[in-house]
């Protein structure tokens, strides 16, 4: 037995509590201060026994300590440990796409653990001293149509099953899975309220796609959506809501966006507690057109920064090393 361990099992009553944090923190499961300060993580082992049965449909990555014969629950920790999407020197690389086809980027051009290795390969050259590559998946999982559909909303939701199997893989290689949204004429804060059991897991991030946010009129891929701060706001207040409800680490929450007219009150967008809010440059063409897009759109001090790659479409695509030189620096990739 440990000596934390022992320290448990002999500690007084009144003991007890000092005991037990003693033991959490042995255990990894007790944050350090604040994420950003912390060098390497621990590398993930076995979990304690299993907890009781989760009811939310989202395999929660709650961990439980026994004391007295009761599971105690503790705040679940992000993949890799800690709190903060980009504390412990995190860099993120993801791949994009949607489930069972590779029309809509690379993610779904194989089979999960497949493309986990194949995004790993991806993003190690991204990597500069001292940093961990952190895996996500960033799963369409409210694809926009050119056909109303039975809601007439422009949009459909890919089935469920599909979302589980990209949450098991991500459970299994400690990835992130995020959600991204193109919902039409739905609208943001809708949407995503749908997908409240998946948002429950602590693997799980939001990515909201205003390109594909369409007008009363508006058809997908006739036009460039756009979607207003108020929209924005809201689904952040809801999403900032279910973090504290459930004690859940740092969330991903991504905005996507490569034109000025796709989010037109930008600074009006409010940073919420409990999320990591990130700017994403999407547009695609030559190094210096994709350049010029950044710098147009980028604020630094509004926003993390996330630039995308295109397999096909870019250009003389940016090796690892020159996006590293882009600045405002960038914190996130993604391949499409």
């Amino acid at each position: 037995m440990s000596s934390a361990g022992r320290l448990l099992l002999r500690a007084p009553l009144v003991g007890v509590a000092a005991a037990l944090v003693a033991l959490l923190l042995v255990a990894g499961l007790v944050g350090r201060g604040d994420d950003r300060s912390a060098g390497t993580p621990v590398a993930a082992g076995p979990g304690p026994a299993a907890p009781p049965p989760s009811t939310s449909g989202s395999g929660d990555h709650a961990a439980y300590v026994v004391m007295a014969g009761a599971p105690i629950a503790v705040r679940p920790a992000l993949p890799g440990g800690g709190y903060r999407v980009f504390g412990h020197h995190r860099f993120l690389v993801a791949y994009y796409g949607t489930a069972q086809t590779a029309s809509m980027g690379v993610l779904g051009t194989t089979d999960p653990d497949t493309m986990q290795r194949r995004l790993m390969r991806a993003g190690r050259p991204f990597l500069e001293p001292g940093e961990q590559l952190q895996p996500v998946y960033e799963l369409i999982v409210t694809v926009a149509d050119a056909s109303p559909g039975p809601n007439g909303d422009y949009s459909h939701d890919i089935p469920t099953p599909y979302v589980h199997e990209y949450l098991r893989t991500a459970h299994r290689h400690h990835a992130l899975l995020l959600l991204d949204l193109q919902t039409g004429r739905a609208d943001f804060p809708t949407v995503a309220k749908r997908w409240a059991w998946a948002l429950k897991d602590p693997s799980v991030g939001l990515a909201l796609d205003p390109e594909w946010r369409m007008g009363p009129h508006q058809v997908p891929a006739h036009v460039i959506g756009s979607v207003d701060a108020d929209e924005v706001n809201r689904t952040s207040a809801w999403l900032s809501r279910l973090v504290r409800r459930h004690d859940l680490p740092q969330k991903l929450f991504v905005l996507h966006e490569f034109r000025l007219t796709m989010l037109p009150d930008i600074q009006r967008i409010v940073h919420r507690p409990g999320l990591a809010m990130l700017q994403h440059a999407d547009g695609f063409g030559t190094r210096g057109q994709k350049l010029a897009t950044y710098h147009a759109i980028t604020r630094p001090a509004q926003f993390r920064q996330g630039f995308k790659l295109f397999y096909h479409w870019d250009i003389h695509r940016f090796t690892p090393q020159q996006v590293r030189g882009i600045r405002p620096r960038v914190s996130f990739v993604s391949y499409q």
